[in-house]
């Protein structure tokens, strides 16, 4: 892989900067908006629903995926106006795809009870089918979804409430560079089908993307600051359209985005449903450190307060569900999969990325560099206009000069 160093926009730059130091003085409840985080439940020692609504509430975390369609949790989120992504379970996809009376009957029994009061937006059916061994299962995906958006319809709930499926990115035969993405031979005929689904409806395209696993595997090909996403750093150079990648994940992003215009849907947005480092992992298993976590997550946030786009789609904010908010201790496999929480189920912290728990309605999603601590509000404040009129003048230096 080349990495050249290429110069970035005066004006972008300045404008990112402004917003960066906002955040991390004052918070940035607005700058988050695009900020969600995969909620989790295999584990034995976790807290009440209750007790997680009033953590993400403190947090400002305004969009939260869970893998099921709970009541508790689905009870536990009305009136909070967090948007709700609920997942379809793997095994009932093949009954709604052959009967739209299945589909209609779960989302009357499991959905519309606890709508609008819960803000459900989104529902995933299944989990990374379209890379599963059960070919009847993928070829099954997308009727069931069409039957799902069709009860949707039926129950007037089609327009607040997307259907979509979250992929793996195994589905891509090729990743690097980003606008050669093309996906495999064996899922393009499905994934035809799916994006033309999306493409009627209005629904986004999610994909798991993990840049882990690419470090892991090549640790010593793979840039680990190219991995973990840093700024400041030589980035990627696509030789083809000369754009810049200084993150993989937003260059795993737009490689999905170049493999969908290629089956011809060139305009569905491509989210981020799954995204993380583990604290902690087997020998093996290189990269997974509290210190890697640390920054992969903490450089996520920071573009998200920056309201930064992907090099494909700069203009358009890329949505980012962080995993995971706890660990989970019942999850199996290797010792990562029990360790990609942002938090321990007591409470505790993991690590500390700079999500600060408030405790007034006016609470925000601060960015500190350091634990945060309480201090002096007119310090606060003083230093938020120092910093912000230092930007402000860069930014009209920099449109002066053209």
């Amino acid at each position: 892989m080349a990495f050249t160093l290429a110069r970035s926009s005066m004006k972008t730059s300045l404008c990112a900067l402004l917003c960066i130091l906002v955040a991390s003085e004052v918070g940035v409840p607005r700058c988050t908006a695009a900020l969600g985080i995969n909620y989790g439940q295999v584990g034995n020692n976790l807290p009440s629903p209750a007790q997680v609504v009033s953590l993400l509430a403190s947090l400002r975390i305004g969009k939260v995926r869970i893998y099921d369609v709970n009541p508790q949790v689905l009870a536990a989120f009305a009136g909070t106006g967090i948007e709700l992504i609920v997942t379809v379970p793997n095994d009932l996809v093949q009954p709604m795809a052959a009967s739209p009376g299945q589909a209609l009957q779960w989302v009357t029994a499991s959905v519309r009870p606890y709508f609008p009061a819960t803000r459900v937006t989104g529902i995933a059916v299944g989990n990374e089918l379209f890379t599963d061994d059960d070919e009847a299962l993928k070829a099954s995906l997308v009727p069931a979804m069409r039957n799902l958006h069709a009860a949707l319809a039926q129950l007037g709930m089609d327009g607040y409430v997307h259907v979509s499926t979250a992929n793996s990115l195994a589905v891509l035969a090729t990743s690097y560079p980003p606008s050669q993405g093309a996906f495999t031979a064996e899922v393009a005929p499905l994934m035809s089908q799916f994006l033309k689904f999306l493409a009627e409806t209005n629904a986004p395209f999610w994909i798991n993307a993990y840049p882990y696993f690419a470090y892991k595997d090549d640790p010593t090909r793979v840039s680990l600051d190219y991995a973990l996403s840093n700024p400041y750093h030589v980035g990627a150079i696509d030789p083809y359209t000369r754009l810049q990648y200084t993150s993989m994940l937003y260059a795993q992003v737009d490689a999905v985005s170049f493999a969908a215009a290629r089956l011809g849907y060139n305009s569905i947005p491509v989210f981020v449903s799954e995204t993380g480092w583990p604290s902690k992992g087997d020998t093996d298993e290189v990269g997974a450190t509290v210190e890697n976590a640390r920054a992969y997550n903490r450089n996520l946030l920071l573009r998200q307060a920056a309201g930064e786009g992907t090099p494909l789609r700069p203009r358009q904010r890329l949505e980012v569900y962080l995993f995971a908010l706890f660990n989970e201790d019942m999850k199996p496999g290797p010792t990562s999969e029990r360790n990609y929480g942002l938090y321990q189920p007591d409470g505790r912290m993991v690590y500390n990325v700079g999500l600060v728990q408030q405790s007034t309605s006016a609470a925000s999603l601060s960015l500190a560099a350091s634990p945060a601590t309480r201090t002096d509000v007119k310090k606060n404040f003083a230093g938020l206009c120092l910093l912000s009129s230092l930007a402000i003048l860069l930014i009209s230096q920099a449109f002066l000069l053209g």
